[in-house]
C-alpha cells in the first residue's frame, strides 16, 4: 500500500497502512495491522465490528484523538501522523464533527447554546453563531426546542441537536460511535433519516460505528476490522 494520499479531492478521510499496538504488562497487543480506509464526500460507510476487534481505536485515530504506532491518516488530503498536538487541535475543531452513544450536550446550557458553543471557540461573530445554529437545528427539525435544556429533550431530540453541533463548525468529516444505540427503533430510524440528508446535502465523509445491521446495509458501504485490517462488507 502506497503511503501517500491518493491525488483525488472527494477522498476527506484515509488512512494508510496504519498500525496500532499497546504494551500491555508483559504482551504485544496488536490492534490495528496495516488497516487502509477511504471515505469519499458525500459517502457514509458503516463499521460493523464486535467488541474487542479495534473499532473505537479506529475512530480514536481517524479522528486525530490518538496518534497511530505507524501508518498515516489524511483528513482532507493533508497528512496527520507528524503533524504536532497544536495543528491536530485545530483539525479536529475545523475538519471533524463528533457523535457518540451518548449526546454529551452540556446540561446547563439550552439546545441552542450547545450548537452556538463550538463556533464561538473558533472564534465566530456570537450574532453568526447563533444564526447558523438557529438553521442546523431547523435542519435537523428541532429549532421549536432550541430553548430548552438537554434534560426537557426527548432522546431522539437530544441526539438530533447533537449532530447539529458536530456540524457547527461545518466539517469536512464526520465520525460517529453508535448515534442510535441509546433510542428506541421508531426514534434511531428518525435519527439516522436526518443524519444521512445532512451527510448527502452537505457533502461531507461520515464513518458511522453501529451495532444495528439494518441501518448499516443502507450506508453506502459497510466495513468491519478482522486481524487488524479494514474488510469490506
Amino acid at each position: 500500500m502506497l503511503d501517500t494520499q491518493p491525488v483525488d479531492p472527494d477522498i476527506l478521510l484515509a488512512l494508510v497502512d496504519v498500525h496500532r499496538s499497546y504494551e500491555q504488562a508483559d504482551k504485544h497487543l496488536v490492534v490495528l495491522d496495516g488497516a487502509d480506509l477511504q471515505v469519499r464526500a458525500g459517502e457514509m460507510v458503516a463499521l460493523v465490528a464486535p467488541s474487542g476487534a479495534g473499532k473505537s481505536t479506529l475512530l480514536h485515530i481517524a479522528g486525530l484523538l490518538e496518534r497511530p504506532t505507524s501508518g498515516e491518516v489524511f483528513i482532507a488530503g493533508e497528512p496527520q501522523g507528524q503533524a504536532v498536538d497544536r495543528a491536530r487541535t485545530l483539525m479536529r475543531r475545523n475538519e471533524i464533527g463528533f457523535v457518540y452513544q451518548f449526546h454529551h450536550l452540556l446540561a446547563e446550557f439550552s439546545a441552542l447554546e450547545n450548537v452556538t458553543l463550538p463556533q464561538l471557540i473558533r472564534g465566530e461573530k456570537p450574532s453568526e453563531a447563533k444564526a447558523k445554529a438557529l438553521e442546523l437545528l431547523s435542519y435537523m427539525k428541532v429549532d421549536h426546542r432550541a430553548q430548552h435544556r438537554p434534560a426537557e429533550l426527548s432522546g431522539g431530540e437530544q441526539q438530533r441537536v447533537a449532530i447539529a453541533r458536530a456540524m457547527a463548525n461545518a466539517p469536512r468529516v464526520l465520525l460517529a460511535d453508535e448515534p442510535t444505540g441509546n433510542l428506541d427503533p421508531n426514534t434511531s430510524e428518525y435519527v439516522f433519516k436526518a443524519l444521512n440528508s445532512l451527510v448527502k446535502q452537505s457533502g461531507i465523509a461520515a464513518l458511522v460505528a453501529t451495532h444495528n445491521l439494518f441501518l448499516a446495509e443502507r450506508m453506502d458501504r459497510q466495513i468491519t476490522i478482522v486481524d487488524g485490517k479494514i474488510v469490506e462488507l
